[in-house]
């Protein structure tokens, strides 16, 4: 899909998706805002096609409601730390629109002070603390940004999150 492509296929998607983010203005008497009109940020999880099409079927089903990533990744792609009330949209493997998402709750805590109740609503693996703490240290050393150094005090942003667009 070109970058054209992209773009189109996240604008139609918001086209169809922005009523469920209750942004339009007493039926457009006001006009439409920005936030209304304007895409909000579409990305994917993971750091391959399959792992995103594999989160993403967890988020779809209902079994996944929260994500975490390293503070410092934020920081170096430019990207603000999400918010509670910010919408995304999700995309699948090969870049197509699949959920548009509104962030309900954000922590930012040292690695190892992430909690069990935040591994289990993350709906990865076996659920568990012990296992989520292994398969994110490893996602973490993978794509820590360069000139970084991971370790157990890194700080994470824990954002939980409620699907908007299709319910699951």
């Amino acid at each position: 899909m070109t970058d054209d492509e992209a773009a189109k296929a996240i604008d139609d998607f918001w086209q169809l998706v922005r009523g469920r983010a209750r942004l339009s203005t007493l039926g457009g008497v006001l006009g439409e805002t920005p936030a209304a009109t304007v895409p909000p940020p579409a990305w994917a999880f993971g750091d391959s096609p399959e792992l995103a099409d594999e989160l993403l079927a967890l988020v779809l089903s209902g079994a996944k409601t929260a994500t975490a990533d390293l503070a410092r990744s934020y920081e170096a792609a430019g990207e603000p730390i999400p918010r509670v009330g910010d919408l995304s949209i999700v995309l699948d493997g090969a870049g197509a629109p699949r959920a548009l998402l509104r962030t309900t709750r954000v922590d930012i805590v040292p690695f190892a002070a992430v909690t069990a109740e935040h591994a289990r609503l993350e709906g990865e693996g076996d659920r568990t603390l012990a296992t989520w703490r292994a398969d994110h240290e490893r996602y973490f050393r993978r794509t820590v940004p360069d000139g970084f150094v991971f370790s157990e005090e890194s700080p994470v942003v824990c954002e939980r999150f409620k699907v908007l667009y299709p319910k699951p």
